[in-house]
């Protein structure tokens, strides 16, 4: 029997409405996977073995009786900063301890409703604070993906379980969340496809939040029709969250196939900074040239305020986490360090739940928020927000309809890299080319496009106008059947 955990989603839920195979099936499949894999990957946080198996035998039923639904089946895994009722819910953190929601996230609660299987809570960075997926409290995840010698790779944050547990066929997709880069940069260190839609295409309502005005919800799957699926089913309007967008939600899975032809791509020459690895260059040229043998016209465009996204990025971010964390107390839910008094308990609770990155940049946000510095840091930062929006609606408006950058500037990066780990501005320099998509709040896909010299795999990123996913699809499915990669990590798990 074909091994159903190598299926894309797509094949599975259409194998699954053929009654190739049934739902327990597949989920068992996946489970196995879990439980042979997970141990030395570290990508799911908690597995839910019972709840995924009946769900599988529920949607058995309904196949059964011809009442099958868009996800029917799909075996799923869930990151671990979506609620999920009853469920372990803890953003991978330590001041969440025992945390299981008595609600369900809009987004999930769509899934669930569309036939979804939960397979268990995938590990991230804690509270989505990271670009390698180092900060968790339960451990770093590893790319299932290695370099030459053989050593442990990150894989991408903060949505680093996510990604690894779709590259390594331990789910059929997973759901995800991009403040960043945190879909996108993942999605290229793993040679996985990740969408980070427009702000308020998803729901933002149970998703424990980091920064309000830059997260967003978005799938990670193993090919670019696999994420337009998922994220038809992860997407529609909710009154709980005043930031949804009251759109219909397209049939993004049927725009996949579009094509490019008459299409005006637009290269930002900002983003061509200094340092940039020679075979990123190659790799973004390489995929000009392919969407070009398409039918698509190139242009060179300029977005002048890109240089001031990321320290924007670094201010706003953490002045909006430093205010959202601050409901972590220890009074009503997870941990709590007892004190001499109320104040000292405060103190104990968030020094020992709060891991080492959480408190830098709540300390951050906490300074460019405080009296003589709002003004001078946070306010200015807005302003920057505004021109760097400001650029790529100006670069809309002059007939661009997609914009092609490279994902990151480099390949996976090693396991507790030194050099990481003492020069923050470098790790967080991972996110530069990321940031400005959600600054602007636009749509953003990266696509597996290329490898390095040592076989690990590298991303370009298209970026579209607002509420414009369709066409990042089209695009994004030209690259992948372009680039045409063996995307299967050499099984080492």
């Amino acid at each position: 029997m074909t091994d159903l955990t190598r299926l894309s989603l797509k094949a599975l839920r259409d194998g699954l409405a053929r009654k190739e195979f049934t739902a327990l099936e597949a989920t068992d499949a996946y489970l196995a996977a879990i439980d042979a894999g997970n141990g030395k990957l570290n990508a799911y946080v908690a597995v839910t073995a019972d709840k995924a198996r009946d769900m599988a035998k529920a949607s058995d039923e309904r196949i059964g009786k011809g009442e099958a639904r868009p996800l029917e089946g799909v075996p799923l895994g869930v990151k671990d900063l979506f609620a999920t009722e009853g469920v372990h819910t803890q953003a991978a953190s330590r001041i969440l301890e025992g945390f299981k929601p008595e609600y369900e996230s809009s987004v999930t609660s769509n899934l669930w409703r569309d036939g979804a299987v939960m397979l268990g809570k995938l590990n991230m960075d804690e509270f989505a604070m990271g670009s390698s997926n180092e900060s968790s409290f339960y451990g770093p995840v590893i790319n299932p993906w290695r370099g030459e010698s053989g050593e442990d790779l990150v894989p991408g944050g903060s949505s680093g379980g996510s990604a690894a547990a779709v590259s390594a066929w331990l789910c059929a997709g997973a759901t995800a969340t991009d403040t960043g880069g945190s879909i996108r940069q993942p999605a290229a260190f793993t040679g996985t496809v990740g969408i980070k839609p427009t702000y308020g295409r998803c729901s933002r309502w149970g998703i424990i939040a980091y920064a309000s005005s830059l997260d967003q919800a978005g799938p990670l799957a193993r090919t670019v029709e696999d994420s337009a699926i998922m994220l038809k089913s992860m997407s529609g309007f909710d009154p709980k969250d005043s930031t949804s967008a009251d759109l219909q939600v397209p049939d993004f899975a049927a725009a996949v196939e579009r094509g490019v032809k008459g299409l005006t791509i637009g290269v930002p020459r900002e983003y061509r900074i200094e340092g940039m690895p020679a075979e990123i260059e190659r790799l973004w040229q390489q995929g000009l040239e392919w969407l070009k043998a398409e039918g698509a016209t190139v242009r060179d465009i300029s977005l002048p305020h890109t240089n001031y996204a990321l320290p924007a990025y670094y201010v706003v971010s953490p002045a909006e986490a430093s205010s959202n964390l601050a409901r972590y107390d220890g009074v009503r839910y997870g941990l709590r360090v007892s004190g001499k008094d109320i104040t000292d308990m405060y103190e104990m609770t968030r020094a020992e739940g709060f891991g080492r990155e959480v408190k830098r940049r709540v300390m951050i946000g906490t300074y460019v928020l405080s009296a003589g510095y709002y003004d001078a840091y946070y306010v200015q930062a807005q302003k920057v927000r505004t021109l760097i929006k400001k650029d790529f609606e100006d670069a809309f408006n002059a007939g661009v309809d997609a914009i092609l950058t490279p994902a990151t500037p480099s390949a996976a990066f090693r396991i507790a890299d030194e050099e990481m780990k003492v020069d923050l501005v470098k790790m967080y320099l991972n996110d530069i080319f990321t940031v400005t998509v959600n600054m602007a709040g636009l749509p953003g896909i990266a696509v597996p496009a290329g490898k390095d010299g040592q076989g690990l795999p590298l991303g370009l990123q298209l970026i579209g106008k607002p509420f414009d996913e369709e066409t990042l699809f089209a695009a994004g499915r030209v690259i992948e059947k372009s680039a045409a990669l063996d995307l299967a990590p050499a099984q080492w798990w």
